[in-house]
């Protein structure tokens, strides 16, 4: 007697998820420890790559299957520039929070830059990137 046909490649594995990604999102806040840092604010800048299937979404060309980017990136705009905290961190943690609201994201990946972080020594930028999934 012969085998039993393999079960098809995509039935026995799941697909690794889709990345979408909203790269140099730029709003200014008034975030840090320093009191000119919450008077005067300062520019930030966020990464987010965001985990999700996107194919029901591929396969239909419909929005409502899908995280519309638009939306969420004037989200994370709003979010950088109120309610003021002390930490990158917090705020990263924060937006991750934002992005994971999302019923499709799996995961976030969510980097907040901070250019003009109060550094005495020369330096391109500060950056603190924080991983976080829905589980």
């Amino acid at each position: 007697m012969g085998e039993a046909p393999a079960a098809p490649v995509a039935a026995t594995r799941q697909a690794a998820p889709d990345r979408l990604t909203l790269r140099g999102i730029r709003a200014h806040g008034h975030h840090g420890v320093f009191d000119h840092e919450r008077r005067d604010g300062q520019e930030f800048v966020v990464d987010a790559v965001l985990g999700l299937d996107t194919s029901a979404a591929g396969l239909a060309d419909d929005l409502s299957l899908t995280v519309d980017y638009g939306r969420l990136s004037l989200q994370i705009k709003e979010s950088i520039e109120s309610d003021p905290v002390d930490l990158i961190e917090t705020l990263a943690r924060r937006l991750a929070d934002l992005c994971l609201a999302e019923p499709l994201v799996q995961w976030v990946e969510v980097t907040v830059h901070k250019p003009q972080a109060p550094i005495e020594v020369p330096f391109d930028d500060v950056t603190l990137t924080i991983h976080r999934s829905s589980q």
